[in-house]
């Protein structure tokens, strides 16, 4: 008899078992979901597999040494190591130098110019760095404009006066610092706009004055932004090669492509690279240190107007040549350099390829973008949440790429995907007779996969920081009303996040845009950036050939410096300009 379930309609007995049955699993599943806890997992799972390019090189590394690495423990390993470290100090201060002070300028005080300024100083980090080594040697060498001018004006020679040397630790060091000087600047900007007003008021009613103010409230309150920016700051120097190799500084990195490409062993420059990691993980262990003990949350949790301090007169002429001295030497001069260049070179360089590379420019950075501010919402959540340490070292280690020079990475990323790829392949010729080929190596699947083992840090670095700034009574808060951790997420941080889900956006978007050697090695065959064919122009001694192309990478990052700056600014009402 068939039977005709419905409303009010009686079950067949038949179905009673599988109901009980059902009923069953589900109260069993109810009573022991809460005991799983799946954030641990997710978090880890997803940083060991951020760092397997990374996992990939220490293995290779770990391998017996032979001749080539007692060579360069003979010979150039000390020097690698002075110089890196020199380098790593030097552009981390100068940066703090530039980017603190350019910070405190904008966005607590009112001058000429100002709202110009806000989004200007971010302008040297869409300049190369070794493009901007390129441009200053072009001006600065002994047959460059300005030792001409000063030969020909003053009838000397070469032994009658002294010039700096450009190429040398030194000048890497200046050039360096005037192009990631806004790593600083965008984090301390960003925690100072953060700072409740009342604040300000309760140390001005004390009788602070301006500079009180700031090293005794302002700077305390930012510390853990400031860390932020300068990590990020010393792990892009020990990352470079393009600038040190230019200009002739033996580091890490130069070592790591001399001894792969060079002498050919793939295993002496991994565990060269095995020791760069041992500096990232030294600089991440004093920056977790430094910061243990600088947990500063605002006193209050409105924040209202308060007038910015106006600087008029000879104040106001000093805050406007304090904001245009890097912002001239970090992208004015050597723009403008390009700029005549590419005037002279772009009618016959400019044309539907040239389009197409723009495109695949854009298009790459935003989407490697988006996936690692996911990611580093992901792991930085998942930390604050279950701060146990094993969620702790598998963070850590998912930030390691960041210092790895992107060549390493990009055979970290090789060396597992043609692993997978040969293992798919052999499975479907010997079950199913066919040959699926290249399903991860050599696609934009791999670059992207790159992209974010390279750059996590830098999402990671600014949504920690802004983490920090919340206080942990609003999450106990949310828990204590039944909100589910991802809803916390969601509703709580991320609106508070604002300002620090942008940077860390701005940041990647703009570095994928100037990544050179992972690009290289791993994109899709006939698949081409601007950052690639800058290079290969570059490479030929065609250095105003590639002005065009170089221009486009710094045009495509004022668009989205400018918004999100001004979106940052919009998302904090503490100190928006008073009508």
């Amino acid at each position: 008899m068939k039977i005709v379930l419905g409303r009010g309609a009686l079950a067949s007995p038949d179905s009673a078992p599988d109901a009980v049955t059902k009923t069953g699993l589900v109260r069993s599943w109810q009573r022991w979901w809460p005991r799983l806890d799946p954030w641990v997992p997710l978090v880890v799972g997803a940083a060991l597999l951020l760092a397997l390019p990374v996992f990939s090189v220490v293995a290779v590394a770990l391998q017996p040494a032979g001749e080539v690495w007692r060579h360069l423990a003979a010979t150039v390993l000390t020097d690698y190591v002075i110089n890196t470290l020199l380098l790593m100090l030097g552009v981390g201060a100068g940066a703090l130098l530039i980017g603190v002070p350019a910070a405190w300028l904008v966005s607590i005080h009112d001058f000429p110019g100002r709202r110009v300024f806000e989004w200007a100083l971010l302008l040297p980090m869409a300049m190369p760095a070794y493009i901007i080594a390129y441009t200053y040697t072009g001006l600065l060498d002994f047959a460059g404009p300005v030792q001409t001018l000063l030969r020909e004006t003053f009838g000397w020679t070469r032994h009658d006066y002294w010039f700096p040397q450009v190429r040398s630790l030194p000048g890497a060091i200046v050039m360096l610092a005037l192009v990631l000087y806004p790593y600083v600047y965008l984090l301390a900007r960003t925690a100072f706009l953060d700072q409740s007003a009342t604040v300000t008021e309760v140390s001005r009613s004390l009788g602070a004055g301006p500079w009180r103010r700031f090293f005794t409230v302002a700077l305390p309150l930012a510390r853990p932004s400031l860390i932020a920016g300068v990590s990020l700051v010393q792990m892009e120097a020990l990352a470079d090669y393009g600038t040190v190799q230019y200009f002739g500084v033996s580091t890490f990195t130069t070592g790591i492509f001399r001894v792969w490409f060079g002498m050919g062993d793939s295993t002496a420059a991994a565990q060269l690279a095995t020791l760069l990691l041992l500096f990232v993980f030294v600089l991440l262990v004093l920056e977790r240190l430094s910061r243990r003990q600088a947990r500063f949350h605002h006193a209050g949790g409105r924040h209202f107007r308060s007038p910015r301090l106006v600087l008029r007169g000879a104040l106001g002429g000093l805050a406007v040549v304090a904001c245009l001295i890097p912002l001239l030497f970090g992208f004015l001069l050597p723009a403008g350099v390009l700029a005549h260049w590419a005037m002279q070179t772009a009618p016959r360089v400019v044309d539907e390829r040239f389009l197409q590379l723009v495109t695949n420019s854009l298009l790459l950075a935003l989407g490697a973008a988006l996936l690692a501010l996911l990611l580093a919402l992901l792991l930085g959540y998942g930390q604050r949440l279950r701060p146990r340490p094993l969620v702790r070292l598998a963070v850590r280690g998912a930030g390691l790429g960041y210092a790895v020079p992107g060549t390493v990475i990009a055979i970290g990323v090789m060396l597992p995907f043609a692993a997978i790829d040969r293992t798919v392949d052999g499975w479907a010729r010997e079950w199913l007779g066919i040959s699926t080929g290249l399903l991860l190596s050599g696609t934009l699947v791999a670059v992207l996969f790159a992209y974010c083992a390279r750059f996590l840090a830098v999402a990671l670095h600014s949504v920690e920081a802004g983490l920090t700034r919340i206080r942990p009574s609003m999450d106990d808060a949310a828990r204590s009303l039944g909100v589910t951790p991802r809803a916390v997420l969601w509703r709580v941080h991320v609106p508070m996040l604002r300002g620090s889900l942008l940077t860390a956006l701005l940041l990647v978007f703009v570095d994928v845009l100037k990544e050179l050697p992972a690009t290289l090695i791993l994109r899709p065959f006939n698949f081409n950036t601007l950052a690639v064919r800058t290079y290969e122009l570059a490479a030929d001694e065609r250095l105003a050939d590639s002005a065009s192309f170089a221009l486009a990478i710094v045009l495509a990052g004022i668009g989205p410096v400018i918004l999100l700056s001004r979106a940052i600014g919009r998302a904090r009402p503490g100190y928006d300009p008073v009508p």
